[in-house]
């Protein structure tokens, strides 16, 4: 009955703002109202995606190192749990000397043997071992939510990575294709220079456009390599050895139909980092209790049983036998400043985590909403793209037509060719930012921790 007397506020979960637990601003028409699947990235229906992903959560470092400090924050669960049990001493031991005793009566030295056992149980008057057990047990929720959250943050991390390794593939086949066409049109225009038909000004003009062609490719070609040497690390592998499917993949993943993105209820129970947020502020308001109850005195109930003597055969003697049993009250009263300040610090503290649950809520909005209208932005954007590049090769087609036919200057070629790779170089940019941005989105909404696979931290040799 003592023990169920705890100090310190009872903890109240915190609320979220009612506007937040409806319907995105931002869904229409980037996203859906079905819930977002646990594993998201079989959306996409790439095999490979999905290995890729499977296999960073289960290797990546970043996880081991969540795994292990979700192991760390356990033990400390279960030191506070000892707390609830009677702590005992054995001691036993022989030594070889002179006593105050024997100094008196001018004894030679000899040997003595000694035993004693001790046990205490400190009675939980005010809650403290049981305030100390709740923080500790929120401390584990709360660092099993920021492994969740590293979870969400390496899935998306992996999953964008190889969508960049594709979509640069696709802009590198665009930028390969191009540099085939200007290099055509700059040997017809050399061959047709030297059968004196055009002049060396015509050659020069076209063989800028060709070497800007060509100008364009290393730079994604760099740009691809850093994306697959990152994937690498993302799966837990050396930059030597990046999957061999991953770098042929040469067309970004794209959905075929809107995200499934809920609604803010689902958003708010979804994300850990809002979990996070939420069982620090229970952590921390447990830590009130605990420095509360430091202000009380500790009554800790003990016993003990010693012997001693002078030959071990008689150290067992009920002669040679003393025990004690009773309570043991220590108390800091009255200098209690040290204990006040600790409170005033873990209110203090409490306060600041409440703060950052409602910045956490706030943040998870903002970002959903910034994710779906930087997606339906660019989804619009890419349809313009798309009809664009449709005119500029048609263009192109009737610029080499009439060219042909002499109607037209080969100013005229020129241009329709640069418009043309300009609008390819452009589709396949788009293409690429998509993919991007619908991960970005799956990011933002917390999804890919709910079914993943557990991670096993490094161990440690015995």
């Amino acid at each position: 009955m003592l023990s169920a007397c705890a100090v310190g506020p009872r903890y109240v979960p915190p609320n979220t703002p009612t506007p937040a637990q409806g319907a995105f601003v931002s869904t229409s028409p980037a996203g859906a109202d079905q819930p977002l699947p646990p594993l998201w990235w079989r959306l996409y229906q790439d095999p490979v995606l999905d290995r890729l992903v499977r296999q960073a959560l289960t290797e990546n470092q970043s996880l081991k190192v969540a795994a292990a400090n979700l192991a760390y924050a356990q033990a400390l669960l279960d030191e506070a749990r000892a707390g609830r049990y009677p702590s005992t001493s054995l001691t036993a031991g022989p030594q070889y000397g002179r006593s105050s005793t024997s100094l008196l009566t001018s004894a030679p030295a000899a040997w003595a043997y000694t035993a004693g056992f001790t046990a205490s149980y400190q009675v939980d008057l005010f809650g403290r071992i049981r305030r100390t057990i709740e923080q500790a047990s929120a401390n584990v929720e709360a660092t099993r939510a920021a492994e969740d959250v590293a979870r969400v943050t390496v899935a998306a991390a992996t999953a964008g990575a190889y969508a960049n390794i594709c979509g640069l593939g696709e802009q590198l086949d665009v930028a390969n294709q191009s540099l085939a066409v200007v290099q055509q049109t700059y040997d017809i225009t050399v061959r047709q220079r030297d059968a004196g038909g055009l002049s060396d000004f015509d050659v020069a003009r076209q063989g800028v456009l060709l070497e800007q062609a060509r100008a364009t490719i290393a730079p994604l070609e760099g740009q691809r390599r850093s994306a697959l040497f990152a994937l690498a690390a993302l799966i837990g592998r050396t930059p030597a050895e990046v999957p061999a499917d991953a770098s042929s993949c040469r067309v970004p993943p794209r959905l075929i139909r809107p995200l499934p993105v809920g609604d803010g209820a689902t958003l708010l129970r979804r994300r850990p980092d809002i979990r996070q947020a939420e069982r620090t502020i229970a952590a921390d308001t447990a830590g009130i209790g605990v420095a509360t109850a430091n202000l009380y005195p500790t009554v800790t109930l003990g016993g003990s049983v010693a012997t001693a003597a002078g030959q071990l055969g008689q150290l067992f003697a009920s002669s040679n036998t003393s025990y004690g049993v009773g309570p043991l009250i220590s108390w800091t009263f009255p200098n209690i400043s040290v204990s006040l300040a600790q409170v005033a610090q873990t209110r203090a503290q409490t306060s600041a985590a409440i703060a950052t649950f409602d910045g956490t809520v706030l943040q998870a909005l903002q970002e959903t909403e910034q994710a779906l209208a930087t997606l339906a932005t660019e989804l619009d954007h890419n349809r313009a793209l798309v009809a664009a590049r449709t005119n500029a090769d048609e263009a192109l087609r009737l610029a080499q037509i009439q060219y042909q036919a002499g109607t037209a200057s080969g100013l005229d070629q020129l241009t329709a060719e640069q418009t043309k790779i300009a609008a390819d170089q452009a589709v396949a940019a788009s293409d690429q930012s998509i993919a991007a941005d619908q991960i970005a989105v799956f990011q933002a909404l917390g999804g890919g921790w709910e079914d993943a696979p557990p991670v096993t931290a490094p161990k440690v040799g015995q």
